[in-house]
């Protein structure tokens, strides 16, 4: 009987070389960050800034509507202020624009301009933040 040499492993041999591999305490994120480091971020409340969701985006494409710095940050603080009073889905007004933020996840989930807002009806919110 003749035994060919071939790169297949066996079950045991496979087994072993997953096994025997030595476990890193902190498995490390795309970002280089443990999950312990990320969980210490979110709970410090050290967050990002705020995300535009794909239908945001959208929207703001759609709608012309343009966003300077200083209208970023004021949006960026109505968010801040929207999390220390607890709200979880809030209205930020800046200037005549209007934003739907989820500020658990940071996002930004719809936007429009005075001129979409011909009734001033927004709902699933449970706050308004007016900068």
């Amino acid at each position: 009987m003749e035994i060919q040499n071939t790169s297949f492993l066996s079950i045991n041999q496979l087994a072993d070389r997953i096994y025997s591999k030595p476990r890193t305490d902190e498995a490390k994120t795309t970002e280089g960050l443990s999950f312990q480091e990320i969980l210490a971020q979110k709970s410090k409340g050290e967050t990002g800034s705020l995300r535009l969701s794909k239908h945001a985006a959208n929207r703001l494409t759609d709608r012309g509507i343009e966003l300077s710095i200083e209208q970023w940050q004021r949006l960026e603080g109505g968010a801040r202020k929207a999390e220390q009073k607890g709200i979880k889905d809030s209205l930020v007004i800046v200037d005549d624009l209007a934003f739907i933020v989820n500020v658990p996840n940071q996002t930004i989930v719809t936007a429009m301009d005075s001129t979409q807002t011909d009734e001033n009806v927004f709902t699933n919110i449970n706050g308004a933040v007016i900068m």
